[in-house]
């Protein structure tokens, strides 16, 4: 078995492609209309995707507190300029449990962690 995909449902599909394309670097795959006011794109160029959903009829999307998505990075210092210079709060960290690993956190348009990593 093998695991394809994500999901995320999405407030607004422009605003979170935004995110996962310029700030994450993703590139989209695939997007699709799948019904009335139902968008989907699938994102990544590796074996596992980010599958977003955007649905008209969803004011609002819910993600538990303790799930995040992580994203490896050739510098955790550079990644947090970067992310500060786009205007995007750091929500938690420079954290290194180990000297091995170092990773901080921001929030997607959605409220979704994303954990970006360093392996020092």
């Amino acid at each position: 078995m093998k695991f394809c995909w994500s999901t995320l449902m999405v407030k607004n599909m422009e605003e979170s492609l935004k995110f996962y394309k310029e700030i994450v670097g993703l590139e989209v795959d695939r997007r699709y209309n799948a019904g009335p006011g139902v968008e989907i794109a699938f994102l990544g160029d590796g074996e596992t995707k980010v599958e977003l959903i955007c649905n008209e009829a969803m004011k609002e999307v819910n993600f538990g507190q303790d799930i995040s998505l992580g994203f490896e990075v050739n510098s955790v210092d550079e990644m947090m300029a970067f992310v500060k210079e786009k205007g995007i709060d750091i929500h938690s960290g420079p954290f290194q449990p180990n000297p091995h690993v170092k990773f901080f956190y921001v929030l997607d348009p959605n409220g979704l962690k994303i954990q970006f990593v360093e392996n020092i």
